[in-house]
């Protein structure tokens, strides 16, 4: 009698190949949404993918299902964003800088309630978008501690202007240098005098 197991490997490569097909599908969603709206057909969005449509509803039952994932991944980038300026040995306004930078330099990977994307309904999202504001608000109490920031900058205000400068745009070297400046002259204006 024979002792043979059958092999991890073909499982192996179909969770592998499963995961690309993901990425692949949601790469192709964000830049599907940013071109043509929440309303883009799903079959577009395959299509872009290089997939057939079964296998963006395996992956995907609903077009609720894909947003929501966008929109959570998109928060939980934000968050890493947050973290990473917490974290940075900087003042309290360049955290903020660096923050809202990096949300500038993702701003085509990201589909977020503020772009158009759709407002958020999954709680642990939702957590995610009060750990973000949580984050800022130290910041923000770092600045106020430090001398740095005026007192009367939220949040909410903080999050509302990095959006407004990461809207999804066309690579342009201008368009980033243009945004950089609109963020320095911003938070000049938040900056306690002297």
């Amino acid at each position: 009698m024979s002792s043979e197991h059958p092999s991890d490997g073909g499982a192996d490569a179909k969770r592998s190949h499963a995961r690309r097909n993901e990425a692949t599908l949601l790469r192709a969603a964000t830049a599907a949404i940013h071109r043509e709206g929440l309303r883009v057909p799903l079959g577009t969005i395959a299509d872009d993918a290089g997939v057939g449509i079964a296998t963006l509803y395996r992956h995907f039952p609903s077009r609720e299902h894909l947003l929501n994932e966008l929109t959570h991944r998109s928060f939980e980038q934000i968050l890493a964003n947050a973290r990473a300026a917490q974290q940075a040995r900087t003042g309290a306004m360049e955290a903020l800088r660096s923050f809202i930078e990096a949300a500038i330099d993702q701003r085509n990977q990201l589909v977020l309630p503020l772009h158009g994307g759709p407002p958020l309904s999954l709680p642990a999202t939702i957590a995610i978008q009060r750990q973000v504001h949580g984050i800022i608000q130290e910041l923000i109490d770092r600045g106020r501690q430090d001398g740095s920031l005026r007192a009367d900058v939220t949040p909410r205000e903080l999050v509302a202007f990095g959006a407004m400068l990461a809207q999804p745009h066309a690579p342009d070297p201008h368009w980033d240098d243009l945004c950089r400046r609109l963020l320095a002259t911003y938070l000049n204006g938040l900056s306690t005098p002297g």
